[in-house]
């Protein structure tokens, strides 16, 4: 699993199409070195190392991944967000990110709020449903703090160093970007009836005498 909190942004290098497609990123060293088989999230979207050196790694792209992300329309030259999967002990610094898309978005409004900006995103209504203010998501990977839901769309607020550090500045009305949404409201949701909760629900739960 991951956190949200973008450790690199890569450089796409190369994109191979053949039966499948594979992606090759490139980036500035880690500390640590990555090892064959270890997960990345790119841009949100945790794929396993295939191959690698210092600088660069391969990953093989699903067919259920590339119909769900972003990843299929990348292009040689597109900065994409870069962060390694947590090891026991790590800093939980962001939220629970799976890594596990729900949908594409789309970018709205981009409103300047003096030294941060507001990012207006369609959502669709299932991921909104799920979405509460000061609740999370994450956007290309990065975990931001929900500041207004609507029925088919979110608001988040950056700070400048997310806006500088992560590839969400360079973002435009228009842009497409993965969306993951809080695993806890995804799992409320679903075990909450249709018709929502009621009295007799909360009684049954033990939460009322």
């Amino acid at each position: 699993m991951f956190t949200g909190l973008i450790q690199k942004v890569g450089t796409v290098k190369r994109i191979s199409h053949g039966a499948g497609l594979v992606l090759e990123i490139g980036f500035d060293p880690w500390p640590r070195p990555i090892e064959k088989g270890e997960s990345i999230a790119v841009n949100g979207v945790c794929l396993t190392v295939v191959n690698f050196d210092s600088s660069r790694f391969t990953a093989d792209v699903l067919m259920e991944t590339v119909s769900r992300t972003g990843l299929g329309d990348l292009l040689p030259g597109d900065k994409v967000n870069l962060e390694r999967a947590l090891r026991a002990g790590d800093a939980m610094g962001g939220h629970i990110v799976q890594g596990h898309v729900d949908s594409r978005g789309v970018i709205l409004a981009k409103e300047p709020r003096g030294r941060d900006f507001r990012l207006r995103i369609g959502c669709g209504r299932v991921l909104a449903a799920q979405s509460v203010v000061k609740g999370s998501i994450a956007i290309d990977g990065v975990s931001l703090t929900i500041t207004g839901v609507g029925d088919d769309w979110l608001s988040v607020d950056l700070i400048p160093t997310t806006a500088s550090e992560t590839t969400l500045g360079s973002k435009k009305v228009g842009s497409k970007v993965n969306l993951e949404g809080d695993i806890v409201g995804k799992y409320i949701s679903k075990m909450t009836p249709r018709k929502g909760l009621t009295e007799e629900d909360l009684m049954r739960a033990g939460f009322l005498d």
